[in-house]
């Protein structure tokens, strides 16, 4: 059988035994006769028939695939285990002022819910499903939801996101402690004060037998410290840590979840695929119109406000992080996210933004002249960097049996080799210090750097989706050739990994040097 062939196949056994799970299990969404009467705390197919198909929980992902995820994640669980994964609480900017609300990405991936204060625990047994799925979640309060907006509430946990057993956030940390006496191995990953739990309640609950609770600052020093052993562990001859959170008490087992969930979430769905498509395509388009605004004396503030608008009408919710928008000089300065400067005349500007568009990002980076017209300078560095940018992308499938690593190493190679012909003096450790600081890239999806607790060595498989973004960035120092210092450049594109060939997702984004002056001529 083929390997296409298997996969099919292996994708209708699935079907057919979720199909098989639904019809016994699966609650009509008709059960409660106010369902379809009332509002929720996130878009449904009732509220948003335009976003939402009558089989999908989120925009684009069905009920099956979230039931997919849970079955695929408890299978590779030993018996007698729970996994518990926790949301994100509001948070704030200051008094009362709070942030527009973003969940935590395992947990949305595991099961849709988009609302603050809610927790999921999935308990593995016997049953046809093969686990028990309980949700905890804010419940209806027309007191509250008029300040607040819509809840799902309990009923909605059940009827559409698919509970077997729905109960109130405030009663989370005490069912906590019930259910985790009945299992040998817990997984679960140490929460950030915007969850649930507390990392105080959690020391409590998970600590080590005579060690002390300890505050949240030396919680959060000790996550710093033991995410950088886990790295040590990784490179090492011991083999695979157990996690970020593993270790043995009296009764049980605590095990980070985020790795087992992170490992799934690499390998992107068909679903997956075409929301991200679309994400790419949305964020090329509006650096098209961006760069035909752009023009010497706007501000980058402005080029801020344009991206951002053409993000949001072309179909993104926002942008999917703070963009850098980086006129001449600033360039140099990687995160720089001030966007406070007028735009000069005969400067480069470089913009690294991108859309959210039903949860998955996009990231990418371009740079192109302020006066729509690159000069000889300009031209030789950014043909240097866009060679890079083309070779790595060359690279981006299967067969290659190459990493994000392997990329990087190719791509600090090639840059070397153009620096070189374009004068440079290159010495030991500057180049990787100053002149191209960065790696070529990370993994995309739900996140920017999604899948943080994945290591860039392992090979890159077929539906992976990655960023190759080389970048040079010239100091004002006369150790380098006058014509390029002050200029930083950067091109970044998403690429989905294919078996034979890459896929560029951002590839409406113009970055030739002659589509770029062409554009901002228009």
């Amino acid at each position: 059988m083929s390997k296409n062939s298997s996969i099919f196949f292996s994708s209708f056994l699935e079907t057919l035994h979720l199909a098989s799970w639904f019809k016994k299990w699966h609650r009509p969404y008709h059960t409660h006769a106010a369902l379809t009467a009332r509002r929720y705390g996130q878009p449904t197919f009732m509220t948003h028939p335009h976003l939402i198909k009558r089989s999908e929980i989120t925009p684009g992902i069905s009920s099956v695939e979230y039931e997919l995820r849970r079955t695929h994640l408890l299978e590779s669980l030993p018996t007698n285990s729970v996994a518990i994964s926790l949301g994100y609480r509001t948070r704030y900017m200051s008094n009362k002022v709070f942030y527009p609300f973003h969940q935590n990405t395992d947990f949305f991936y595991l099961c849709g819910f988009n609302e603050p204060d809610a927790a999921l625990i999935l308990e593995k047994n016997n049953s046809p499903r093969g686990y028990k799925m309980t949700m905890f979640v804010l419940p209806e309060n027309p007191e509250l939801e008029r300040w607040d907006g819509s809840r799902t509430g309990l009923n909605g946990a059940i009827d559409l996101f698919g509970a077997d057993e729905a109960i109130e956030s405030s009663k989370f940390v005490s069912k906590l402690k019930e259910i985790i006496k009945k299992y040998n191995k817990i997984y679960i990953d140490l929460p950030p004060k915007t969850s649930i739990l507390s990392p105080e309640i959690a020391q409590k609950i998970f600590r080590l037998p005579g060690i002390p609770c300890l505050p949240s600052f030396f919680v959060s020093l000790f996550n710093t410290w033991r995410k950088s052993f886990d790295k040590i562990i990784q490179r090492s001859s011991l083999g695979p840590f157990t996690g970020l959170l593993s270790f043995q008490t009296k009764a049980n087992e605590v095990i980070s979840l985020s790795r087992l969930v992170q490992n799934l979430r690499t390998i992107k769905s068909d679903s997956e695929i075409k929301l991200m498509r679309e994400a790419g395509e949305i964020t090329g388009k509006s650096f098209l119109e961006t760069m035909k605004f752009t023009n010497p004396g706007i501000s980058e503030r402005q080029i801020y406000a344009k991206i951002d608008y053409e993000c949001r009408i072309h179909g993104a919710e926002y942008l999917a992080y703070v963009p850098v928008v980086a006129g001449g000089i600033n360039a140099l300065t990687l995160h720089y996210v001030k966007n406070d400067m007028p735009l000069r005349e005969g400067d480069l500007l470089l913009v690294d933004a991108g859309g959210e568009y039903h949860g998955y990002v996009s990231d990418v980076t371009r740079t192109w002249p302020v006066n729509g017209k690159f000069s000889q300078a300009q031209r030789e560095l950014y043909a240097a960097v866009l060679n890079v940018n083309k070779s790595c992308i060359k690279l981006c499938n299967e067969k290659q049996n190459i990493s994000l690593n392997g990329i990087h190493d190719v791509s600090v190679r090639i840059m070397k080799e153009e620096l070189l012909k374009l004068g440079f003096q290159l010495t030991d450790g500057e180049f990787d210090r100053i002149l191209y600081p960065h790696h070529v890239g990370h993994y995309l999806g739900l996140d920017v750097h999604d899948t943080h607790n994945m290591d860039r060595s392992r090979r890159l498989k077929s539906r992976m989706v990655i960023t190759i973004e080389p970048g040079i960035y010239v100091p004002i120092n006369n150790s380098y050739p006058k014509k390029y210092q002050g200029l930083g450049i950067r091109i970044e594109d998403n690429v989905l990994i294919g078996e034979t060939e890459p896929v560029v997702l951002s590839a409406s984004a113009p970055k030739e040097i002659e589509e770029i002056e062409y554009y901002m001529k228009l």
